[in-house]
């Protein structure tokens, strides 16, 4: 989970890098091809893929590309308006939206406790966001609607079956953006590309195909609420990097809002460990 934090971080470090000189959808699309090649040189080395699905998994397959495309979208245009950290503060609420959908969708069982510190953690994600003030914008509601998205992604992650190779959820993940990206990009103007806008988006490229990868075993081997608590350090790579890379800095209440988002979390997550083991 570590790893895939890092590898996601650097992807959106590298995507924020372009500056939005390239158009959306047309970096999403090479993007995606410069993965789906690399997928395919890697095709039997990272572990198996293969096609025959049963209809319920080819179903969750088929929400969480879904989920991976919307995203995907809402994600990287909210990266090109805000700083990064804003941004990953924001996804540090996961954890506690996924523990919320298991509740309402899986019917999993979340008591009192964890309820109070769901809310209290999204009280800290107000913090962040800080609707109604000078600092609130269109590009933190991106921001939570990407949230909503990648929460649909890993509760539909959680529900394939064991015997669904994860370079293939990988691939159709990359596969469904570049595809999406590929067809919205007709609707603009090609732009002329750089070689260091190429250096970037093939940067991403590695970095993107590493945090599908390792998010895809974590979330499906790894046991939850002990691999959880670890998408924490995603912020730290996004503190440093904002700052060394875009010399951004949060303000004292983004960082107070993250610091409530994180400990929230973490005892959510220490709960479900807890219970479980008993």
């Amino acid at each position: 989970m570590m790893g895939s934090m890092a590898a996601f971080t650097l992807n959106d470090t590298m995507t924020k890098t372009t500056g939005g000189e390239v158009p959306l959808f047309q970096l999403l699309f090479l993007r995606g091809l410069i993965s789906i090649s690399l997928l395919l040189i890697l095709w039997g080395r990272l572990g198996p893929m293969h096609l025959r699905l049963s209809r319920r998994d080819w179903k969750l397959v088929g929400i969480r590309s879904a989920s991976e495309v919307g995203a995907s979208y809402f994600f990287v245009t909210a990266l090109f308006n805000m700083p990064l950290a804003n941004l990953s503060a924001i996804l540090q609420s996961l954890p506690l939206t996924v523990t919320l959908g298991a509740a309402l969708f899986y019917r999993e069982a979340v008591g009192w406790k964890r309820m109070s510190a769901i809310l209290v953690g999204f009280m800290g994600v107000m913090l962040i966001v800080k609707p109604g003030t000078e600092g609130f914008n269109i590009w933190s509601v991106y921001a939570l609607v990407a949230v909503l998205f990648v929460t649909v992604r890993d509760l539909s992650t959680r529900r394939l079956s064991g015997d669904v190779p994860s370079m293939t959820v990988t691939l159709a993940a990359v596969l469904s953006v570049t595809v999406f990206s590929g067809v919205a990009q007709l609707a603009t103007p090609w732009a002329p590309v750089s070689g260091t806008h190429w250096t970037a988006i093939a940067a991403a490229a590695v970095f993107v195909l590493m945090g599908y990868y390792f998010s895809v075993q974590t979330m499906r081997i790894g046991e939850i609420s002990f691999i959880a608590p670890f998408r924490y350090t995603g912020l730290i790579w996004a503190l440093i990097l904002g700052w060394f890379v875009f010399g951004d800095w949060p303000l004292p209440s983004t960082l107070a809002g993250a610091g409530i988002v994180a400990a929230t979390g973490l005892f959510t997550l220490y709960r479900e460990r807890k219970l479980s083991r008993r």
